[in-house]
């Protein structure tokens, strides 16, 4: 099964939005099946076959999240982001800003799924192959 350090190696090439695409495809290779990553703290939680699971620590201090989603905001922050105008730190904390609470990517599926604070899906995405 994968590690977290194998992961970090695999995000280490990600710069920006841009880069995503390629990162997913790294992930699959290790044998990730789906991530769930959580705005407030950045930590990332890992799944693989067979009930697999490993997780991240936190990446930075604890934003807040808003209460109320912003969709609009956020289709633009994240248009934003996929073509590289922003780093990570900065997405996430457009993401809590627009209450955004944490995404889903899907690898089977190619698919990521951002949820506010309630669990509505605000934004569901194909991600390019």
């Amino acid at each position: 099964m994968f590690t977290t350090e194998q992961i970090k190696a695999a995000l280490s090439k990600v710069k920006s939005g841009a880069d995503f695409p390629a990162y997913i495809q790294d992930l699959k290779k290790l044998g990730v099946t789906h991530y769930e990553t959580f705005v407030s703290d950045g930590h990332t939680d890992y799944y693989g076959a067979d009930d697999y699971k490993t997780s991240s620590a936190a990446n930075y201090d604890t934003l807040p999240v808003a209460q109320i989603s912003n969709a609009e905001q956020f289709t633009t922050d994240l248009r934003a982001h996929q073509q590289g105008q922003t780093d990570y730190p900065t997405f996430c904390k457009d993401c809590a800003r627009s209450g955004i609470e944490k995404w889903i990517v899907s690898i089977d599926k190619m698919t990521c799924t951002y949820y506010d604070k309630p669990g509505n899906d605000v934004l569901t995405e194909n991600i390019p192959q």
